[in-house]
């Protein structure tokens, strides 16, 4: 009998994009691509914080360049793609939330969240969809969504309509882009601890809100999302695009 073969989790070889790189899951996610062997970009908007994470991983032997960008500046991303080779990879994981009830949002509030949550994730997809299918590559396309993009939440109605947003265009675009090869997917975690988390986990009230929701009874970690990171980016998630990853232990279940 032969055995089928399994399919590969390495990235060797390839170039990956991240965002939002220097703190919480995008710190978890260049981690752990570049473990798995990219050679990954990191954008974040400070340089300084690149380029402590640069050399970081380069202690660890890891290949990695940094970009410093705002990413909600569509021709200044534009730009910098322009002089790159296209990626195989891109996980977008700049992301911003400012909670509040829903008859208290302030209109700058809502455009601000929008403009990361949203515009900023849509035209990085398409310019880097764009470059891809001209250059030939079968590339994934990762954006780290929520739970909150699949449910409602007290004080989030903003920060869920950008993440519910999010899951329609991913959806769209894999059924434009599945013919050239190129997947896109959410990854959608609970909540996580991270520096941007701390000040809704330090309520007890709304921590323990929190903890009976997750089914699994426990704050997720980064190290929680870096495997599926690796899953949707590699070729053992060959046949999977237009769809979200839930890492939420359990709580959009019912």
């Amino acid at each position: 009998m032969q055995l089928p073969k399994s399919p590969s989790f390495s990235l060797t070889g390839k170039r990956a994009l991240i965002t939002g790189a220097t703190s919480g899951i995008g710190l978890g996610a260049v981690a752990a691509l570049a473990r798995a062997g990219a050679h990954v970009t990191a954008v974040a908007r400070r340089q300084g914080p690149l380029d402590e994470l640069v050399a970081a991983l380069a202690d660890e032997g890891a290949d990695a360049a940094s970009c410093a960008l705002d990413v909600t500046d569509v021709a200044a991303v534009r730009q910098a793609l322009d002089g790159m080779e296209p990626f195989d990879v891109v996980v977008n994981s700049a992301g911003m939330a400012r909670h509040t009830p829903a008859i208290e949002t302030d209109p700058a509030d809502f455009d601000a969240v929008m403009n990361v949550n949203l515009r900023a994730a849509y035209f990085l997809s398409t310019l880097t969809a764009e470059r891809m299918i001209a250059s030939g590559r079968k590339g994934s396309i990762i954006h780290v969504s929520s739970q909150m993009g699949h449910v409602g939440g007290v004080d989030r109605a903003v920060y869920c309509a950008s993440k519910h947003a999010v899951e329609g265009m991913v959806k769209s675009m894999a059924i434009e882009w599945g013919a050239h090869g190129v997947r896109i997917n959410t990854l959608c975690p609970t909540f996580i601890r991270t520096p941007l988390g701390e000040q809704t986990l330090s309520d007890p009230a709304r921590r323990a809100w929190i903890e009976d929701k997750i089914k699994l009874g426990r704050i997720g970690e980064i190290g929680d999302i870096m495997g599926g990171v690796v899953y949707l980016a590699s070729e053992a998630s060959a046949m999977v695009t237009g769809t979200a990853l839930m890492i939420d232990g359990g709580w959009t279940a019912g």
